[in-house]
């Protein structure tokens, strides 16, 4: 297993967590400069896979996590060809942002239609090197945004909605809360918390004791 970059003691807690966002907030703008309308279906989950298969992973992941980024280019595509698409689990997954560019690439996903949610994950994580170290991540994520069908005024509109980034921030907290999640990425199977990369094999024994007999 690869080591998961571990959080301070501080942020465990909700008020230096909601400060952070706070101070990394968009700048407030009139009411005429955004005219988008933020999706309803923003904070809604987020579900690979069938809802109804019979066993449900849950991710904690940030989308500027070098080892969450492994887990998707390399082991979630066995995961999903062998687990997922054969109906046998569903991958829920939650926000654990790890800084502000993870709560912007996060917001930029939340945004985009329900069945471009994923995809998106995809290209952010698997380009995650270009946008989180560029000098202004927002304006490179703008721009994948719009190859998914994110125009730049509903990015804003979403940057600037109180309510999904007190959702994405509360993600956060009741992994942290529920599954004792302080680093990323973690998984829950069965009521068990798994820290950091699972290779393929790993992830497959974990879930197959809960699996229904044939």
């Amino acid at each position: 297993m690869f080591a998961s970059r571990t959080l301070r003691a501080a942020v465990l807690f909700a008020a230096p967590l909601a400060a952070w966002l706070v101070a990394g907030a968009v700048p407030a703008q009139t009411p005429t400069a955004v005219t988008a309308a933020v999706p309803a279906t923003a904070t809604m989950p987020r579900v690979l896979g069938d809802p109804q298969a019979p066993v449900e992973v849950i991710e904690y992941a940030s989308l500027t996590c070098h080892h969450c980024a492994t887990f998707h280019n390399t082991v979630l595509p066995q995961v999903k060809q062998e687990l997922v698409d054969t109906g046998k689990i569903r991958i829920v997954y939650r926000d654990f942002p790890l800084d502000r560019s993870g709560v912007e690439a996060a917001t930029l996903a939340r945004c985009v239609t329900p069945e471009r949610y994923f995809p998106l994950l995809s290209v952010l994580f698997a380009k995650q090197d270009d946008w989180s170290h560029a000098k202004d991540p927002v304006e490179v994520l703008a721009r994948l945004g719009a190859l998914a069908g994110l125009s730049r005024t509903a990015y804003d509109a979403c940057r600037n909605d109180q309510a999904l980034q007190d959702a994405i921030l509360q993600s956060r907290l009741d992994g942290e809360r529920l599954h004792g999640v302080n680093s990323t990425p973690s998984f829950v199977i069965g009521g068990k918390t798994y820290k950091g990369v699972l290779p393929f094999e790993d992830f497959k024994k974990a879930v197959t004791p809960l699996l229904p007999a044939p």
